[in-house]
């Protein structure tokens, strides 16, 4: 068991520094400062947790995914295993901030997550997100190298992350330069329902949200995924279900990040009621 120190106030970081992740492509972004400040919380915290993946290079300089895991307080059952991730494109910065976020401010109201596992990989391709770039910096698209026998070790670490986990439910987090509406789209009618729906609601608030479902139809070239999903329901049984929250890029980005913090608690408030119905029918 981790030793608890409980340092004083001044002492802990600030939780309230926002990071200015730049706009547009080719925008050299820092990945310690993106993180420094959800890696320092670890330090004290009960709840929150830093276990980086492992170890892989680009030229001389080595990288490790980072990987944050909030451990809620126990519910009495089986915990509910969600996985978040960001950054996947490495030009969509605004999913990192907000996943940032959403950590810390879980980590200040554990009672929200009370009953969730919790793994968060806020940059899931860092020499994209360093140079601010869609792809990886040898040019590969990892949205498109996930499932398909990739060499990468980005895409062999999200894989191996969705298999041996065995997630109840995937998030991933996007942003788009061409739209204007915050959008939540998923695998099924149910899920938009149950899930998708409330969240477009909370997020409204601070954001206009789409109106109508966007459901994801199955990819071709018999990947046997859905489009611009990470999962692979080939691959993952049982399941989980996956939704991809995508935040309009021409918006303020602390109004994004807020709209996504709102729709990522929403959905952790909404789906274990959600299972509950489904294990009694």
């Amino acid at each position: 068991m981790r030793a608890v120190y409980n340092p004083k106030k001044s002492e802990q970081p600030s939780r309230t520094d926002r990071i200015d992740f730049g706009s547009g492509a080719h925008t050299t972004r820092s990945l310690d400062t993106a993180l420094q400040t959800l890696t320092s919380v670890c330090v004290y915290s009960d709840y929150l947790y830093y276990s980086p993946l492992g170890h892989f290079h680009y030229g001389s300089h080595p990288y490790r995914l980072a990987r944050y895991i909030f451990l809620g307080p126990a519910a009495g059952d089986e915990p509910i295993k969600l996985g978040i991730f960001a950054a996947v494109s490495g030009d969509e910065p605004e999913g990192v901030q907000a996943l940032v976020e959403f950590l810390l401010r879980l980590d200040l109201e554990p009672a929200r997550g009370r009953g969730y596992q919790i793994f968060a990989y806020p940059v899931v391709n860092p020499t994209g997100f360093e140079d601010g770039t869609h792809t990886t910096r040898r040019g590969h698209d990892l949205l498109k190298e996930l499932w398909n026998g990739s060499r990468q070790p980005e895409a062999y670490y999200v894989e191996r992350e969705l298999g041996v986990l065995q997630f109840h439910g995937i998030i991933h987090l996007r942003s788009n330069a061409e739209s204007n509406v915050l959008e939540a789209r998923v695998a099924s009618r149910v899920l938009h329902a149950a899930l998708a729906e409330p969240a477009l609601k909370a997020a409204s608030k601070f954001l206009p949200a789409t109106k109508g479902e966007k459901i994801i139809p199955a990819a071709t070239a018999g990947r046997n995924r859905y489009e611009e999903g990470l999962g692979n329901p080939a691959e993952l049984k049982p399941a989980p279900f996956e939704i991809t929250l995508e935040t309009p890029r021409k918006a303020p980005p602390e109004l994004q990040a807020k709209a996504t913090v709102a729709a990522l608690n929403s959905i952790i408030e909404e789906y274990r009621p959600f299972l509950a119905a489904r294990q009694n029918i």
